[in-house]
């Protein structure tokens, strides 16, 4: 086991945080009892089943992402709906 430095010093100063230290973090749902997680309302997460979608990056043009924000929040969302609609009536080859 390693020993590590501890983050505060003999004069109850703690030393700015360097990168060692916070790889040394752990999530809060590993080291906190169950309790008070619930009692600052954070849900342990389920793992997924499956992945459902997949991760990208599409390159689009200025004025249809500027119409897309411009619907507010849940823009990507809309996209989504507007591909998956495009996909109902067109072949993608």
């Amino acid at each position: 086991m390693t020993k590590h430095a501890p983050l505060i010093d003999k004069d109850g100063e703690v030393h700015e945080l360097a990168a060692a230290d916070l790889r040394r973090f752990k999530p809060a749902s590993e080291v906190l009892p169950a309790e008070l997680l619930k009692v600052m309302g954070i849900r342990p997460h389920r793992p997924q089943k499956a992945p459902t979608k997949q991760a990208t990056t599409i390159r689009l043009s200025h004025n249809v992402m500027a119409a897309f924000k411009a619907t507010g929040t849940g823009w990507q969302t809309r996209i989504y709906a507007a591909l998956k609609d495009w996909l109902r009536t067109h072949s993608p080859v």
